[in-house]
């Protein structure tokens, strides 16, 4: 588990980003919207270049789909290999990294904020996650901040993962528990 960084906030309704983050946030918004949100699957390296240029840090050849929601993509890292999904989020207040092979499927969440709601100001806290290589996270499945995905691991479809899980198991259900494990076949 990856440990929470506390974002100082005057009161709930200030927020704790910079004028410049939240302008440079508006605008990557702005041109993913016009330039990429439309496109078709072939068109995955025109995505790759407007994130790259927002700061993202791309290895290899990963693929996002059109759909896809990045949110602050300079906390990005996508290693090859690895998918953003057809509506898959990634919200980026702190980094995100996935590994080789790792998939986030259609409609899959994985969140790197919350709040402090043992302070009345409810400060942002954020904190880092990690997708393993080869891992997958299937269909509208939640992954919350500060969770390591295992190597080769699956994250069931809808299933809220709030903890670690381990390489190469299956997690399923709210909250996510180990349902088993996964057999890797070599091929020959």
């Amino acid at each position: 588990m990856n440990s929470f960084r506390i974002h100082d906030q005057a009161d709930p309704y200030s927020s704790p980003w910079s004028v410049g983050i939240r302008i440079k946030a508006q605008l990557w918004e702005l041109c993913w919207t016009l330039f990429c949100g439309w496109t078709p699957k072939p068109l995955n390296r025109w995505r790759l270049f407007w994130i790259k240029r927002f700061g993202a840090t791309v290895h290899g050849a990963p693929f996002i789909y059109g759909r896809a929601v990045i949110i602050r993509p300079w906390n990005l890292t996508m290693q090859d290999r690895s998918c953003l999904g057809d509506g898959a989020v990634a919200y980026c207040l702190d980094r995100i990294e996935l590994g080789v092979g790792a998939t986030v499927a259609q409609g899959a969440y994985i969140c790197t904020g919350t709040h402090d709601f043992n302070d009345p100001r409810l400060p942002l806290k954020t904190a880092a996650i990690n997708v393993g290589d080869e891992a997958f996270i299937g269909l509208r499945a939640i992954v919350l901040p500060g969770v390591s995905i295992g190597v080769g691991g699956v994250v069931g479809a809808g299933a809220v993962v709030s903890r670690d899980t381990e390489p190469w198991a299956i997690y399923g259900g709210n909250p996510a528990r180990k349902i088993g494990e996964r057999r890797v076949l070599k091929a020959p």
